[in-house]
């Protein structure tokens, strides 16, 4: 059907529609990518799906236009003031900010040409000759020609669906906490034994750091099981790493199954101020980051992707503290702001960051007493290199003159190796670089 399209108020609904509702969600469980079964979620009862229909009115904003995505995404296109963002307590007297922030600067005029002349380069390195820009990885919901009109943002509308995949309520659009959990303090954010495995490279923890930039390669991983993710991020750190108090901003790409009912890459963000506990959430499934681009949905799903020995499609992230405001403001791609995180979100955060990660991670939820074979990045590990291993580059910090330098030490990390593993270099048209990923269970992760 083409127009606009209506929500529904609750109301009190009798056994038959009850019937219908679900044989409907049933059908469309079924198709789902990979076959996951979502068949669990057939008796609610209607007392849960009115506290379910009640927040999601809180969330799904009126729409002064909506837009049908071909993938089945449906876009609402929202009055900027009218977002979810400002809901939040601590931003009810907020002004969205209207003046640019300040862009970082390139420190050197080496670096600058690097950037400027990277796909003109007639040099015969293949990693050069052979990668799309990050502009022809865009959002499949822009393949009909359909945009928001001016004073709007796009946001990915949240179904019944969507939170009945989740755990419960309460835990839609979040992630899990990282308390009581052992943890190594030289990489603070990654976890083991809490079913998470990562395969990232990381800064130190003694330095001031206003920001971040990497360009990353967008693929679409298999997933295993529904509860399962996998994801390549930007982390922007700050806070006390084995407490309550961990600041996070978050950014990258996301293929979740629970989360967006689909095996699509979907740009993602997330942040947090107390350690993933209350505070926080996915993309804008909750009050908090402010939206101003008109053109880019968050939540969204990226087109095309990268193919095994065939064209390499890449993003480019980038979130920095606006140093006249002190927002958090995220860059997508060729320097096209998307919007940004307030100050007032955050304790640690509000000052600057003291460490920053780039990397893969997954959910491995050991099915059956295995590890999973959800896919990390390409499903390659980093030695396949690259058109075959996912990959990070250009890895750049912002410092606090608000100048974009190549980062110059990094470590890495991966927690099991036979797995999902990681492999950093340098070269001069990368900068600082890694490939990284794996294909989770194999002979040597059994």
């Amino acid at each position: 059907m083409g127009g606009l399209l209506k929500r529904k108020t609750t109301s009190s609904s009798s056994p038959p529609f009850l019937a219908f509702f679900f044989l409907i969600f049933l059908e469309r469980s079924a198709s789902v990518a990979l076959e996951l079964d979502h068949s669990k979620y057939s008796q609610v009862s209607n007392l849960r799906l009115e506290r379910i229909q009640k927040h999601l009115d809180k969330i799904n904003k009126p729409a002064v236009m909506t837009i049908q995505s071909p993938d089945g995404d449906i876009i609402d296109c929202i009055h900027k003031r009218k977002q979810p963002a400002l809901d939040h307590p601590l931003l009810k007297s907020h002004k969205i900010q209207k003046v640019p922030p300040e862009m970082p600067k390139v420190k050197t005029v080496k670096a600058e040409e690097v950037k400027r002349d990277y796909y003109n380069a007639t040099s015969s390195n293949k990693e050069e000759r052979a990668v799309i820009s990050s502009r022809s990885a865009w959002q499949i919901w822009h393949q009909n020609k359909t945009r928001c009109p001016m004073g709007t943002v796009p946001i990915r509308r949240s179904t019944v669906h969507d939170v009945l995949r989740a755990k419960s309520l309460y835990h839609f659009g979040k992630k899990q906490s990282r308390m009581g959990l052992a943890r190594r303090t030289d990489a603070p954010d990654v976890v083991s034994g809490n079913g998470h495995e990562h395969a990232i490279a990381y800064t130190g923890t003694s330095q001031e750091v206003y920001g971040a930039r990497a360009t990353i390669n967008v693929w679409d991983p298999s997933i295993q099981v529904a509860n399962e993710f996998s994801l390549s991020q930007v982390w922007i750190l700050s806070g006390s790493f084995d407490g309550s108090d961990l600041n996070s901003i978050e950014a990258g790409w996301q293929v979740s199954p629970e989360l967006y009912g689909d095996s699509r890459p979907r740009l993602f963000t997330y942040w947090t101020s107390d350690s993933y506990q209350a505070t926080g959430c996915y993309n804008l499934l909750c009050s908090g980051f402010v939206q101003t681009n008109s053109k880019i949905a968050i939540g969204a799903a990226i087109s095309p992707v990268s193919l095994v020995s065939g064209n390499q499609f890449d993003i480019t992230i980038l979130i920095w503290k606006d140093p006249k405001l002190g927002n958090w403001w995220m860059g997508f791609g060729d320097n096209t702001l998307v919007g940004y995180w307030p100050s007032e979100l955050f304790t640690h955060l509000a000052g600057h960051a003291t460490m920053v990660e780039w990397g893969g991670e997954v959910v491995n939820s050991r099915t059956n007493g295995a590890h999973t074979s959800t896919q990390m990045g390409s499903g390659h590990f980093a030695e396949d290199g690259f058109g075959k291993a996912s990959y990070f580059r250009n890895l750049e910090l912002v410092d606090s003159d608000n100048s974009l330098t190549t980062v110059q030490d990094i470590s890495t990390l991966a927690e099991n190796t036979n797995c999902y593993n990681i492999k950093s270099s340098y070269n001069n048209e990368w900068g600082t670089h890694f490939y990284f990923g794996g294909p989770g269970n194999n002979p040597r992760c059994p």
